[in-house]
């Protein structure tokens, strides 16, 4: 993640927090509802830095996928939350999913070094899930496995610093490629 973006990621970490937080619960459960926002708002945020309209393209397809997958899923399954607060709704975890298709989009376009902390912030939310009792570990893992299995379908790595170019001649064809690193 670039350390620009630092700044931010303490803003909302710390959201909820300080000397009029009720409790440590809610402040566990806020941030993870703040962090089921903010990994796809960074996902998409990056196709805008590294002016990739491809990228762009294949997130907004990814993640429309995640979010319509998870709503029928849910309605299809109909299952209660851990919690017996009467919703019917417990499968698969909505939260888990939506941050799990941020992160696994920043790995699978970006790359390992961006998307392994993604995936760790991803699986902080899911944890989240798991400690306010709104799900147990199927829930979260079922989200987890639609958003990366969507985003996987969907997105294609990007190639950024390297260009291949193709030249035809009248004394034959030539084939370059050039990284940039």
């Amino acid at each position: 993640m670039p350390r620009r973006w630092l700044p931010l990621l303490a803003l909302l970490l710390c959201a909820g927090t300080g000397p009029g937080a009720a409790h440590a619960a809610d402040t566990v459960e806020t941030s993870g509802d703040i962090l089921r926002v903010a990994l796809p708002l960074a996902a998409w945020g990056m196709t805008f830095q590294r002016d990739d309209q491809t990228g762009r393209l294949q997130f907004y397809k990814a993640f429309g996928a995640t979010v319509a997958g998870t709503l029928m899923l849910k309605t299809v399954i109909d299952k209660e939350r851990p919690d017996d607060d009467g919703e019917d709704d417990a499968f698969p975890s909505g939260h888990a999913a939506t941050a799990f298709s941020g992160a696994s989009f920043i790995q699978r376009r970006y790359g390992w070094r961006m998307g392994a902390p993604a995936y760790a912030v991803a699986g902080y939310v899911g944890w989240t899930r798991i400690d306010a009792d709104k799900h147990d570990g199927w829930d979260v893992l079922a989200g987890a496995a639609l958003a990366t299995a969507l985003t996987h379908a969907f997105v294609t790595p990007h190639i950024g610093n390297v260009d291949v170019t193709a030249k035809i001649a009248a004394d034959g064809w030539y084939f370059g490629l050039t990284a940039r690193w």
